[in-house]
């Protein structure tokens, strides 16, 4: 199948959406920054599924990495993107410039509160007001009726869910299922850096979560004593923990007492590669 239409130009890729949606068609937006795996082309399909038209975005946004060097090393390559998404019927890729998201003394910055500075936000202050910024400019420029984002950065997913509810966007945030590869470890651009040998070292991020919720369906309902299992699992490993938490799956609140469903969220380091990951926790009904 032909590659989609590539839109560069942020006027064009607004009156694009525009014309589509006078003639009545639903459109669909998934924002991505590139370097494309089976989890974004889940995406994807889900918004080729329930939309009469598909937009993907591809844009490396500078305002939400914290390292310089992580910046510099994100894969970068439109026309491999391009291939990718070629076997499905998307209809436009809008690959803007840096210039044109961020023109010269561009002023605008999102601050989204307490929900931005706690977990992720800890050990990466400001990625979720360079997040919240450039999706916020994004959803202008195409004004969609759906965006389509994976349960796998779970903050960032309520960070947009609270972005769009506060700011009154008329576009509906739809949450898909973290996909893993076959080993259980959740897809992510950053997985091919991993250090050779260390995969094993990343299976425990999974492995502690599945523990987790077998520690629940035995009747665990202390989260401490889930998370100091959880943590332990990990260090056995050699992953280096940034933090293990249980919280509330909207608030993201910590929870001490499991009473129904919560998030177990995990990110550690192994070397220099950061890796995050979570799992909705089930109790027995």
């Amino acid at each position: 199948m032909p590659e989609p239409e590539v839109i560069t130009n942020v006027c064009a890729m607004r009156e694009v959406v525009q014309a589509k949606r006078a003639l009545g068609k639903t459109i669909g937006v998934v924002p991505t920054m590139g370097a494309l795996h089976a989890g974004h082309l889940s995406l994807v399909e889900k918004s080729i599924e329930k939309c009469d038209v598909t937009v993907v975005t591809i844009f490396v946004n500078p305002t939400q990495f914290n390292e310089k060097g992580d910046f510099d090393r994100y894969p970068q390559d439109l026309n491999k993107d391009l291939s990718t998404l070629a076997p499905l019927r998307v209809d436009y890729v809008f690959a803007p410039t840096t210039d044109s998201i961020y023109p010269p003394e561009d002023c605008l910055t999102i601050d989204v509160g307490r929900l931005g500075r706690i977990l992720e936000g800890r050990f990466r202050p400001g990625h979720f007001a360079g997040v919240a910024t450039v999706l916020l400019k994004l959803f202008h420029i195409i004004p969609a009726d759906t965006a389509f984002f994976g349960e796998k950065d779970y903050q960032q997913l309520k960070v947009t869910e609270r972005l769009v509810r506060d700011s009154h966007l008329p576009i509906r945030i739809e949450a898909c299922p973290t996909i893993r590869e076959e080993d259980g470890l959740a897809m992510s651009s950053r997985n091919r850096f991993l250090p050779e040998g260390a995969r094993e070292n990343a299976q425990s991020i999974y492995l502690g979560l599945q523990h987790a919720q077998c520690m629940v369906d035995s009747g665990e309902t202390e989260t401490e004593k889930i998370i100091q299992k959880l943590r332990q699992q990990i260090q056995t490993s050699g992953g280096s923990i940034e933090y293990v938490a249980i919280v509330d799956p909207e608030t993201l609140e910590p929870v001490q007492t499991i009473r129904q469903a919560v998030v177990a969220l995990v990110a550690i380091r192994i070397d220099s590669l950061r890796l995050i990951d979570n799992l909705l926790l089930q109790p027995k009904m």
